[in-house]
């Protein structure tokens, strides 16, 4: 209602009640029921826009990471990282850039053999896990996932770390994939594609997670511009993967057309989870993810895979017992995982 319909009703319903005693407080909220509102959204009608400080002061809002984000780096507590058996030590969560890298590491094991086993932590950025001592060292940025190399074994190692999901699965391939399997060799016209189909991921991403994912899910207050803002720009990537993967676009079947690499790993595990339904609750809905069928083609493609469907399952700790695994540091953690899903799947 608009203002002067609010007063009028005050003004009538403090006629009539004028000779009773009741208190102003229960007076005001037997008003508002009156007039079909809360208190919530009088405030919500009617609070002051905000201003901009001249200078910034922390006063975010509650979120899943409310608790953890801060203005400063560096750690927080004393912790060193966890260590397996094999030269390949990763420390992760199962989200979209932590699946960027472990579906690319069973890929390459499909192919490659123990040569690439490795050790995979989970590292809880809800609890904060990521700014203990042990892992600032490893990725001064507090973000997962990280990789630590201890080449030439144990004794004395050549201990490599890396950071960004764009540079582990690049290291990876460059000391791994010897056949060019998932990355084309230099000079290979096919190469600068890649590289910019998996850099397109690594630019666009944030505006899908930080941006889109943020404030549809996360965030407590939904502000509509900010929704609007990146479902705009989320919708505006789809469109342009959807293009480039129809049979008139330059891909198809993958990103590279004929050759899978890893600029489709890095892109599906963003934009193939959105579109399958399985990153943010009623997205898919929302963004009426359908009408790209194109990309929902692909991306099912790669779901169909088994190195990605292991990957989905290393550092996930949500979900159903056969579809994650905390702590990965064998082949046959996974076959266990395997397994037991068959079983269940099985006919009685």
């Amino acid at each position: 209602r608009d203002t002067g319909q609010f007063r009028c009703s005050i003004s009538i319903m403090s006629t009539t009640l004028s000779h009773t005693k009741i208190k102003d407080e229960i007076f005001l909220a037997v008003a508002l029921v009156g007039l079909g509102m809360t208190i919530g959204s009088l405030l919500t009608r009617y609070k002051a826009k905000y201003k901009v400080p001249k200078v910034w002061k922390d006063s975010q809002g509650k979120s899943a990471f409310s608790s953890t984000n801060r203005p400063t780096a560096g750690a927080t507590f004393t912790k060193p990282l966890p260590r397996g058996k094999h030269a390949l030590q990763l420390y992760s969560l199962g989200t979209p850039n932590g699946v960027k890298v472990t579906t690319l590491l069973e890929e390459l094991i499909l192919i490659y053999g123990p040569a690439v086993e490795y050790d995979a932590f989970l590292i809880n950025i809800y609890q904060g896990d990521q700014f203990s001592s042990g892992f600032v060292k490893a990725n001064p940025n507090s973000k997962i996932p990280v990789l630590v190399h201890y080449e030439n074994g144990f004794e004395p190692p050549k201990i490599t770390r890396v950071f960004e999901t764009s540079a582990i699965m690049l290291y990876l391939c460059e000391k791994f994939d010897t056949k060019h399997v998932f990355l084309p060799a230099v000079g290979d016209p096919l190469r600068a594609e890649c590289l910019s189909w998996l850099m397109f991921t690594h630019g666009s991403a944030p505006y899908l997670g930080g941006g889109f994912g943020h404030f549809f899910s996360y965030a407590e207050e939904k502000i509509p511009y900010a929704i609007n803002r990146y479902s705009m720009e989320t919708k505006r990537q789809l469109d342009v993967l959807d293009k480039h993967l129809s049979p008139s676009g330059a891909g198809a079947p993958y990103l590279c057309g004929a050759k899978l690499t890893i600029a489709d790993f890095a892109c599906w595990a963003w934009y193939g989870s959105l579109v399958l339904g399985r990153l943010y609750t009623g997205s898919d809905q929302f963004l009426q993810v359908k009408d790209y069928l194109h990309v929902l083609l692909w991306a099912k493609r790669l779901d169909a895979r088994k190195g990605v469907r292991r990957g989905r399952k290393v550092n996930r700790s949500w979900g159903e017992s056969h579809m994650k695994l905390l702590e990965r540091h064998s082949v046959s953690d996974l076959e266990a995982l395997e397994k037991q899903e068959e079983s269940l799947t099985k006919p009685e």
